[in-house]
Order: C-alpha cells, then sequence, then structure tokens
C-alpha cells in the first residue's frame, strides 16, 4: 500500500469499507434477522422467503434500469461525486436504520433493505468508474486487484466483532439480547462503511468527463440511446460484456448456491459459517496474487486461468460428498473469486473511453446484474431433472466455456 498513491490508497479503502455491508447485510447476519422478524410475526417461512427474494429482485432491477442513464448524466463534469455520495449516504442511512427498527415490523425492515441495496449497488457503480480516474491502464489490474483483497479482509474485522456480540448475549455472557446484539451489528455496518469512506470523498475526484450541457438528464438520455446504435463501433467492449455476461453468471451462482448446496450435502450450519470466514480470509491474498500475474502476463490470460479453475471447481463439487470436499472445493472458489472480478474491472476500465466511464459502467452492472439470472435457473433446472443437486452445479461448466471462448475474442485493450 505504501507505493500507492493517495487518490490509489483511497480508492481501495472504499472496497474495505463497503465489504463489511456485503457480508453483514446482504449475506450473514440480516437475512436471518429478517428471517426470525417475520416467523414472529407469525409469517410462513416459505411466504418470508418469498418476500426476501422479491425484495431482493426489486431492488436489482430497478438498479439495472437506471444505472446506464445515472452513468450518463454522470460524465458530465462534477456529478460523479455527487450521484456516489448521494447513494452511499443513502445505504449508510437505511443501513443505520435497520439498528433502531423495531424487530416486529418486518415491512418496514424489508422497505429499509431494500433503500440499502440501491444505495449500495449505486454507489458501486460511480465507485467503479472512479477506477479510471485515480490509477493508469498499466496499474488498473494490480489497484483493482487491491480493492477487492482489502474488501474480503476488511469484511472480516466488523463481522467477527458483530458474531462475538451475538455469541456472547446468546450464552448471556453480555446484558443483551439476541435481537439486539443483531441491531448492533448494523449499526457497526453502518458506522464501518462510513468511516472508511471518508479518504474516498476527501481524496478521489473525476478527472475524466464531458463539460457540462444545459438540460443534463435529457442529453445524457440522447447520448446512452447513442450509444446503443453505435454499439458495432465498440465491438471489444461488447464482445467483453457477453464474454462477461457468461463467465460471470457461473461465479455469481456459485457464490450464491454455495450454502443451499452444502446444507443439501449435510454441511452443518457452524461448519459453513467457519468455512465462508474462512474463505474470506484465502481469497484476499489470491486476489492480490491474480493483480501481480496480471502485469506479467496480462490481464486476459490471468481471467482465462480463472475460467479454467471454475471449470475444475464445477467438476471436483460433481464427485463431492464429505466436508473435506466442501473445504477444499472452499478454498479452489477463494482462489480465483476475488481474482477474477478484480480483473474483469480491470479490462473493462481499459476499454471504455476515459470520459464517458460512467456510462459504460452503466451497462457492466447490467450484464453483472442480470447474469445472475440464467446460472441459478440452469442449476435448478438440472437439479430437477436429475434430482442430484451436484449435476446441477456441474452444468455450470457451460457458462464458464462459452465465456472463456468469446474473451478469447476480445483484445486486450483498444485505442480510444
Amino acid at each position: 500500500m505504501s507505493k500507492l498513491s493517495k487518490q490509489e490508497k483511497s480508492w481501495v479503502f472504499y472496497d474495505w469499507a463497503n465489504s463489511a455491508y456485503s457480508l453483514l447485510i446482504t449475506t450473514a447476519i440480516f437475512p436471518l434477522y429478517f428471517k426470525a422478524a417475520a416467523t414472529n410475526a407469525g409469517m410462513a417461512a416459505s411466504t418470508s422467503t418469498a418476500f426476501w427474494g422479491y425484495a431482493n429482485s426489486f431492488a436489482t432491477l430497478l438498479i439495472s434500469i437506471f444505472a446506464p442513464i445515472l452513468g450518463t448524466v454522470a460524465d458530465y463534469q462534477g456529478y460523479k461525486k455527487r450521484f456516489f455520495t448521494f447513494f452511499f449516504s443513502l445505504g449508510i442511512l437505511f443501513t443505520m436504520f435497520l439498528s433502531i427498527i423495531p424487530n416486529n415490523q418486518w415491512l418496514i425492515l424489508l422497505i429499509c433493505y431494500v433503500l440499502t441495496v440501491i444505495g449500495f449497488g449505486g454507489a458501486n457503480i460511480f465507485y467503479d468508474a472512479f477506477l479510471v480516474d485515480v490509477t493508469t491502464e498499466v496499474k488498473m489490474n494490480r489497484i483493482s486487484s487491491r480493492g477487492f483483497a482489502m474488501g474480503y479482509i476488511g469484511s472480516t474485522i466488523p463481522f467477527v466483532i458483530s458474531i462475538a456480540f451475538i455469541i456472547l448475549s446468546q450464552k448471556k455472557l453480555l446484558p443483551l439480547s439476541v435481537t439486539s446484539a443483531s441491531q448492533l451489528a448494523f449499526a457497526i455496518t453502518a458506522l464501518w462503511w462510513g468511516l472508511f469512506t471518508i479518504p474516498m470523498l476527501k481524496n478521489v475526484h473525476q478527472v475524466y468527463f464531458i463539460h457540462r450541457e444545459p438540460h443534463p438528464i435529457s442529453n445524457g438520455f440522447k447520448r446512452m440511446l447513442g450509444t446503443i446504435k453505435r454499439i458495432k463501433s465498440y465491438r471489444p467492449l461488447f464482445l467483453f460484456l457477453l464474454a462477461y455476461f457468461f463467465y460471470i453468471d457461473g461465479v455469481d451462482t456459485i457464490i450464491t448456491m454455495s450454502t443451499s448446496y452444502g446444507s443439501d450435502i449435510g454441511i452443518s450450519s457452524t461448519n459453513l459459517l467457519i468455512i465462508l470466514f474462512a474463505t474470506q480470509i484465502v481469497a484476499a491474498p489470491f486476489s492480490l496474487l491474480y493483480g501481480r500475474l496480471a502485469e506479467k502476463f496480462k490481464g486476459k490470460t490471468m481471467l482465462l486461468v480463472g475460467i479454467f479453475v471454475y471449470v475444475i471447481i464445477c467438476t471436483y463439487a460433481y464427485f463431492l460428498k464429505t466436508t473435506l470436499d466442501f473445504w477444499i472445493l472452499a478454498m479452489l472458489v477463494a482462489s480465483s473469486q476475488g481474482g477474477i472480478q478484480a480483473l474483469s474491472r480491470a479490462y473493462f476500465a481499459k476499454l471504455v473511453p476515459k470520459e464517458s466511464a460512467n456510462e459504460f459502467f452503466g451497462f457492466y452492472n447490467i450484464f453483472y446484474k442480470f447474469a445472475a439470472i440464467l446460472g441459478p435457473f440452469l442449476v435448478g433446472l438440472t437439479a430437477q431433472l436429475t434430482h442430484n443437486t451436484s449435476s446441477g452445479v456441474f452444468s455450470l461448466i457451460i457458462l464458464f466455456v462459452i465465456g472463456g471462448y468469446i474473451l478469447t475474442r476480445v483484445p486486450e485493450s483498444v485505442t480510444k
């Protein structure tokens, strides 16, 4: 980190800041908290699961629809930081609200959660796009990888603190109920997210931009439509997004389905939690390793290596039977999960016209969000037809093979 500029360090630290939200609110604690709140309100488990799914789908769809137009407007001088600050503040504010809303108000909790998802996802569009402003093309692989590595480490600290409070409250070693301990975890998440975003707000500024015009929203919308019409002139970008759509779908599906898959083969919830924590720790150095190797062997080569590792993961999953097998699988995922996401972000940043980075990262966001549809459907359909969850995971090889093949047709960089 000592070799990074102030702007690069500040940008990297936002991954450290917001990853606490990803782990505690999206993945680990709040989903269980909401389920408990809904159950206490007399709601059936299947109904609360359905509402949880609807809430996530609605928030994701809303961000995906508005991402390109928001990005296009943010390309005008001075707008990128404003948009980032608005969404970041929205996410933190409603994450803090989660800590004070009574747990018998399940609907208000769910509405606040949706607003946190919108805040988190919206801020990430502009955060990713700031990569072109804080560093050079030569260093993008390394800086993007540093971000993911810092995110993995940063998320584990508030996670461990929060889990400790919950466990101690369960054992009556703290004068807190489990509900209060969970609410304290949400407050810790908001404070962590806000505190470590200060360097980003202070030191990162928009360098590449389009000069302001009258009526920025309507003109931005026109520019976005013009980009779509001229998509053929951005062939490398389009090819990369198509490749990304397929292979990141496989990556994201393995992340989101891993807990259910482990549960199906008999892995205990305690072991799953420990494995989740270990995966975060192991993923950090491997993210850095991918960034360094990308500088030596090029980003596309390392992306193809990551895709190949995921093909091995899908194959190994087919034969998985024991807890030890699941540990091995999780460590294989940790070896490439952060690297493939970090290098994808950097690769895309090298391809986009810098003054229109926000607009193009809006499209990047759409492809990432909608990629979350095909993989889970493929796993579910295959598992249902074969009556075997392992076959469902094995079927994801199709996505990695298609994505890898298309990626080979994309140039390393283009003249912009």
